[in-house]
């Protein structure tokens, strides 16, 4: 689909041949990524077949691959239930490998899922989890059509723009005026004129190529932004009219595309052209960027690489008007398969994960998490967790409404959009031309 929505788009504005180079090219490469990862995935099935008396769940973040690895052995310890962990990542698309699985007869007993959009895909796969006790515990597990539970939360997540203090510091910028449009033009044109005295290369670390496996952070997390930021909880009217096919503020897009293509401007050319999240993270923890574009789900890797400079998110701000809050919601769910021969123990695992004092534990201290759980008082200690708790208890928090768009859409439709842009392939008028014609696809 993304194909005739980009060659149509761009013949119809008689685009330069660079364009088109940079859209054939990517969907080349993409493609290519597809296949390899098939490919690989088929070649693994056999070895990732499992006992009867072992528990198999697929994770969709492998930064907390650790900590669940960790936690998984106390619980065998514990009950001589073993789990096996399994993560998947780094643009790897979690749905095709999840539905390799269920063709191969190997779906594992619990698995990862990332909103409306995943559900659809998987719906007929659930196991209604209603009567776990849990579900009174929390107010983000997720609700099906038929308004059974059929997703356990793990985490509540936030995102925005995240940012390094000590160097806003030395150049004088209190991260808290970071609200509008205006104000991050304005810091990061002060920043930009202090790179020698700050000892940085960018402004901005962030990723967007399609090589690179990064199109779940641009047409996901950052997109994300537009459809939610400024938006109060309850209010669905946007991601509505979107999965309607229709964008129903072409004024907000507009300023939403000047955002982005601020924020490309400003980033380093090669991490933004060709890197990777290792890439991106790296450079920002070296200093070398003020800001990345990630939230707290880079704590695991903020605590093991041992940064101590202090840290924060900032709201996606990118409307003219003062927008003080950043996108805070359950990021997914871990669904359990209806097929398995092993339900009642996976129902007992998510349990232990929600009730005991050792999965609370692992959730916020080992994977640097805040707990959907009300029950759980254990504070987070991880530097960017600890910052996303002020926002949520200040209730200036945005819903994660992107996650009800369909299965793929973001990676696949708009992600590509967004890697023209870091290219100049396109500007942000065109930016917005194309992301408008791709949601009229949905309809």
């Amino acid at each position: 689909m993304l194909k005739k929505i980009i060659f149509k788009l761009l013949c119809m504005l008689t685009v330069t041949s660079t364009a088109f180079v940079g859209c054939g090219s990517s969907e080349d490469t993409a493609q290519q990524a597809i296949t390899e990862v098939s490919n690989k995935k088929a070649d693994s099935m056999v070895e990732n077949e499992t006992s009867d008396e072992t528990l198999r769940l697929v994770n969709m973040k492998v930064e907390i691959d650790a900590a669940l690895k960790s936690y998984a052995k106390v619980y065998e310890e514990q009950t001589g239930i073993k789990v096996e962990i399994e993560s998947i990542g780094g643009g790897t698309d979690m749905n095709s490998v999840l539905k390799g699985y269920l063709a191969a007869d190997n779906m594992p007993d619990i698995f990862a899922f990332g909103g409306a959009g995943d559900y659809n895909t998987w719906k007929d796969q659930m196991t209604d989890l209603s009567t776990e006790a849990w579900t009174e515990d929390t107010d983000v597990e997720f609700i099906g059509d038929d308004s059974k539970v059929v997703g356990f939360p793990y985490a509540i997540e936030g995102y925005g723009i995240t940012y390094n203090k000590d160097l806003l510091d030395k150049a004088g910028i209190d991260p808290a005026s970071l609200t509008s449009y205006s104000a991050y033009e304005e810091a990061f044109a002060k920043l930009d004129g202090m790179k020698e005295e700050l000892g940085i290369d960018a402004v901005v670390s962030m990723a967007a190529s399609i090589a690179g496996g990064m199109t779940w952070s641009t047409g996901g997390h950052n997109f994300g932004s537009f459809v939610s930021t400024g938006v109060k909880q309850g209010d669905t009217s946007i991601i509505d009219a979107l999965n309607a096919g229709v964008v129903p503020d072409r004024a907000r897009l507009d300023q939403y595309a000047k955002f982005v293509d601020l924020l490309f401007d400003y980033s380093d050319e090669y991490v933004l052209i060709s890197g990777s999240y290792d890439d991106q993270l790296a450079l920002w923890e070296d200093q070398k960027a003020v800001f990345i574009h990630q939230g707290n789900w880079i704590d695991p890797n903020l605590i093991s690489d041992g940064i101590t400079f202090n840290v924060g998110i900032a709201p996606s701000a990118f409307l003219e008007e003062e927008t003080d809050g950043i996108l805070a919601d359950a990021p997914s769910w871990w669904g359990i398969y209806n097929g398995s021969n092993k339900i009642q123990q996976a129902k007992d695992f998510l349990t232990a994960i929600a009730t005991t004092e050792e999965g609370a534990k692992a959730l916020v201290l080992d994977a640097g998490m805040i707990s959907p759980f009300k029950s759980v008082t254990i504070s987070p200690t991880a530097p960017l967790a600890k910052d996303l708790q002020k926002w949520v208890l200040a209730e200036k928090i945005y819903p994660w409404h992107y996650t009800r768009l369909p299965e793929g859409f973001g990676s696949n439709e708009l992600g590509p959009i967004y890697e023209l842009l870091a290219t100049g392939s396109i500007d942000a008028t065109m930016f917005a031309d194309m992301v408008e014609v791709a949601v009229s696809e949905l309809q």
